[in-house]
């Protein structure tokens, strides 16, 4: 079926009005959890297949990430679609007013790699609760998890309403080219202009999930604690993913301690050779692996440092001595290398990354009350988290999204079903009794006094 004739099938569904009643939103969410329950086996075995993720890796960041999702949808799916009540001023009652939300239509979901399911999924959500028919295009990259949604999602949901669409670069043309409601995309920034461009044409309204060089900053508090913190956010699927902590600003009194803290880290998660544990993933594939082996030449690497081209590997690694404009540092490495570069405090910290486009999240370690209140405004980005990486995604009630160069639009919890919706204001007046007729011309003394009394 070409992309013109599956868009027109989908809008008909959508037309005949089959996914606005709530009845058939929480059927095809309680469907959706289903299917990441009793086929758990299957795509957690296509993501270890991908990404080499680990079975219990896979189900923490991907299939339960999206439960949560789905439990907290259905939680508050009734208030969300409830009428909003809007006052209405004095000078034009009697009257009402409210704001209701309605979904756009029929919408794409284009997914990334490197969470091939939760991606995908996750959008999903939010584009079900709204009541919106939708394609999803899984990526070709992530070939076996790409093949488990195509043949999955049509048992559990409603065909006539979702599909997926599988293949390359000359699919995603095919279905950007076409008048969709609503785009949604997550990957780089590169790919995301072309998406950007096409949607365009039809003026049609995109959200852009993207990346960028995400900061660490350690000014103060447990150091060892911080590194382990910064260590799992960072090196989880191998390091590929858009959140983790891309390079370190610290003192120069703590980049020696932090380095050793974070080396031991890495030790305690993955033993002293990661490439045997279960539990450390691999680079998607071989041109991804040149690209990020490519940047060590950035920095010194005070420890790790090791890959295997053949088995797609490259050891977690920390570097020191790196220099600002090299490639390390330009582009976002979205690999397993964390470099640690040496301000003199928080302040220096804060210009160094304002000098920069805006990440997708910054962090911030430190015991001080002050220092995060500094953080929080003056730095811009996606989202901002303190002590912690990376797992500020798992609050579902939390939006997520980016700025400038890292994206545009939100989505999770309430704002996912936002993205999906158009809040439609509607504005009802009796007719019995003509209240309006002291706004009609002609507007003599008396009319243009009582008028400025009343407004």
């Amino acid at each position: 079926m070409s992309a013109v004739e599956l868009l027109a099938d989908l809008r008909r569904t959508f037309r005949a009005g089959t996914t606005r009643p709530a009845g058939w939103r929480r059927a095809q969410l309680e469907a959706l959890r289903r299917l990441l329950t009793e086929r758990e086996d299957e795509l957690t075995g296509a993501l270890e297949e991908d990404l080499g993720k680990s079975r219990t890796e896979g189900f923490l960041s991907e299939v339960a990430a999206v439960r949560a999702e789905i439990d907290y949808a259905l939680k508050h799916l009734d208030r969300w679609m409830a009428r909003e009540r809007i006052a209405v001023p004095g000078g034009l009652r009697p009257a009402r007013a409210w704001a209701q939300a309605r979904p756009l239509g029929v919408v794409l979901i284009i997914g990334p790699w490197n969470y091939p399911l939760n991606l995908v999924l996750a959008p999903l959500v939010g584009a079900l609760a709204a009541g919106n028919a939708a394609v999803l295009k899984p990526s070709e990259l992530a070939a076996s998890t790409s093949r488990v949604l195509a043949r999955l999602v049509p048992q559990y949901l409603d065909r006539d309403a979702v599909a997926v669409v599988e293949g390359g670069v000359e699919v995603s043309t095919d279905l950007l080219a076409q008048p969709f409601d609503h785009v949604f995309y997550t990957g780089g920034e590169r790919v995301g202009k072309i998406v950007m461009k096409a949607a365009a044409e039809h003026l049609t309204p995109v959200t852009l999930e993207l990346g960028g060089k995400s900061p660490a900053v350690v000014v103060g508090g447990n150091l060892r604690a911080a590194a382990r913190r910064i260590a799992y956010g960072k090196f989880m699927n191998a390091a590929q993913t858009c959140v983790a902590p891309d390079y370190v600003l610290t003192t120069p009194a703590a980049a020696p301690v932090l380095a050793d803290a974070l080396a031991a880290a890495v030790r305690d998660f993955y033993g002293s050779d990661p490439r045997t544990s279960g539990d450390y993933g691999r680079i998607i594939n071989e041109h991804h692996f040149d690209r990020v082996v490519g940047l060590m030449d950035g920095g010194t690497v005070v420890s790790g440092g090791r890959h295997d081209r053949a088995d797609r590997y490259i050891e977690p690694t920390v570097l020191r001595e790196v220099d600002p404009g090299s490639a390390l540092m330009q582009e976002e490495i979205f690999g397993p290398l964390l470099p640690i570069l040496e301000v003199e405090d928080l302040d220096a910290a804060i210009r160094f990354i304002a000098a920069r486009p805006h990440p997708l999240a910054a962090y911030l370690f430190s015991d001080r009350d002050e220092h995060l209140e500094a953080f929080t405004e003056q730095v811009q980005a996606g989202g901002l988290a303190h002590n912690v990486c990376t797992i500020q995604l798992a609050v579902p009630g939390l939006p997520f999204g980016g700025v400038g160069a890292s994206g545009t639009g939100s989505y999770h919890g309430r704002q996912s079903f936002r993205t999906f919706s158009h809040v439609q204001p509607v504005f009802s007046k009796p007719v019995g009794v003509d209240t309006l007729r002291l706004a009609y011309p002609p507007f003599g003394p008396i009319k243009r006094k009582l008028l400025r009394r009343l407004l």
